[in-house]
């Protein structure tokens, strides 16, 4: 008689080795808990590592090194020549993040968990089974298997070939033309380096503006200087056919009610990402769904299966690395049972959007506020009216501060310019710790930094209280 292998127990197991699933893995396995990770995937790494924030990081700095290059003559500069060499761009592009990915790779291996290659599918609610035969048995799990590229139902394009972020991430060559489909981040930033290696970009986007998760104000900004470097720049269409045709492709859309056809020699489809869950068997396990795959957790990234917990790009409500993290290492947490827990703070929101210039927003926007009927103070100052940014030739953009109208406390702030990203952690802190305009403003602000523009609209609503 043959003889069955004895399932191998844990008390967590986190499908998927991403962000999420790695930091929710480490403070399991810290706790005490018997701990597996299940990951099949040919790389490890996630997302964020091997095709997401670093490798289009790595490039769009590059490409802003170019563009500056390129218009050195702002600056009374003669530089000749500037070119991208994009198989060296690659090559540097992969050793570092082939750096990155060894480091994941080293804590995934030499952590206090067991680290299983395989793919891994539920047959029951405590019951894994793996590609490789062998089968699992959990007390809690999480579920961190991130997102993949979508393809909606438009005409034509799923049968005409077209890159996604992945083959645009490892170009080694300057296409000479490329229509970008939609105008969320991914496309944004990815149509923005194109056009700055050297090709020419076509950015056709549904909604009325780009970036249509941020305010209007902010994402007119953007568009204003894609159109100013060259971006063919289509908003509020709607797609009717996509085809292949010979030397590239066609998409013909609906614009300014007239039917408008453009032609490229390549089609880059960056019209979102959806949970990659499909093949996970939760069914089985009792997890529930939304109609595309995500999975639905409440407050303690519990799903409806309350031992199985979900986080990151695959539960959402954003798909943001940090978020993922907080998230995964909340689930460990609540599974081990650690007392005084709170929930993610998603007021806390911060979001970054690495377009040049950059858009970055922490905390509540004012369509938020709008919405709860909150009332509010709010204030601005442009970029292209500060000294610092004036000499840097960074004139696009503005500061935004929004705040309680009795004490002044800090409910949101957004900023349009140069290093955006980096300028929304002045808020951060004092956001986290219910700071007000004047408790900011008694923080000293050197002369002449970029940074120093957040004073004005500080001053400005200090005034008003």
């Amino acid at each position: 008689m043959l003889s069955v292998a004895k399932p191998k127990q844990y008390d967590f197991i986190c499908i998927g080795a991403g962000s999420a699933g790695f930091n929710a893995a480490r403070v399991a396995a810290g706790l005490g808990l018997r701990v597996a990770v299940v990951d099949g995937a040919k790389q490890l790494g996630g997302l964020c590592i091997l095709k997401g924030c670093m490798p289009s990081k790595t490039l769009l700095c590059a490409a802003e090194v170019l563009h500056h290059a390129q218009h050195a003559d702002r600056f009374g500069l003669s530089v000749t020549g500037a070119r991208a060499d994009m198989q060296a761009v690659q090559a540097r592009k992969k050793r570092l993040i082939a750096d990155f990915a060894r480091y994941r790779v080293k804590a995934l291996a030499g952590g206090k968990f067991d680290l299983i290659r395989a793919q891994g599918r539920f047959s029951d609610p405590h019951t894994l089974e793996l590609s490789n035969g062998k089968i699992l048995r959990g007390k809690y799990f999480l579920i961190g298997t991130g997102s993949k590229v979508s393809v909606p139902a438009v005409p034509g394009l799923r049968e005409t070939p077209a890159w996604t972020s992945d083959e645009v991430l490892d170009l080694d060559f300057v296409p000479e033309s490329v229509v970008v489909l939609g105008g969320g981040i991914v496309a944004c930033e990815l149509a923005q380096f194109l056009r700055r290696i050297g090709s020419k970009v076509i950015l056709i986007q549904r909604s009325p503006n780009i970036l249509r998760d941020h305010s209007a104000e902010a994402s007119t900004v953007v568009q204003q200087a894609f159109v100013d470097e060259g971006i063919e720049l289509f908003t509020d269409t709607r797609l009717e056919s996509i085809r292949r045709q010979r030397g590239g492709v066609a998409v013909t859309f609906i614009h300014d009610g007239r039917k408008v056809t453009r032609r490229a020699a390549h089609l880059f489809n960056a019209l979102g990402r959806e949970p990659a869950t499909a093949g996970l068997g939760l069914p089985l396990a009792g997890v529930n769904t939304r109609a595309n795959g995500q999975v639905i957790i409440n407050r303690w990234q519990q799903t409806s299966a309350p031992h199985i917990y979900a986080a990151g790009d695959c539960s959402g409500p954003h798909e943001i690395v940090h978020l993922a993290i907080a998230q995964g290492e909340l689930a460990a947490r609540h599974a081990a049972k650690v007392k005084q827990l709170k929930p993610v703070d998603l007021s806390l929101l911060l979001n970054v959007v690495f377009t040049d210039p950059q858009l970055a927003t922490i905390g509540a926007l004012e369509s938020d506020l709008e919405e709860r009927g909150v009332k509010y103070l709010r204030a601005t100052y442009p970029f292209n009216d500060h000294g610092k940014s004036i000499l840097m030739e960074a004139h696009y953009g503005y500061v935004k501060v929004l705040a309680d109208p009795k004490r002044g406390r800090i409910l949101g702030a957004e900023i349009v310019g140069k290093d955006a990203g980096e300028l929304i952690h002045c808020f951060s802190t004092p956001l986290a710790m219910h700071a007000t305009v004047r408790d900011m403003l008694r923080a000293p602000w050197y002369h002449p930094t970029l940074a120093e523009i957040i004073t004005y609209p500080l001053e400005e609503i200090a005034e008003q209280l």
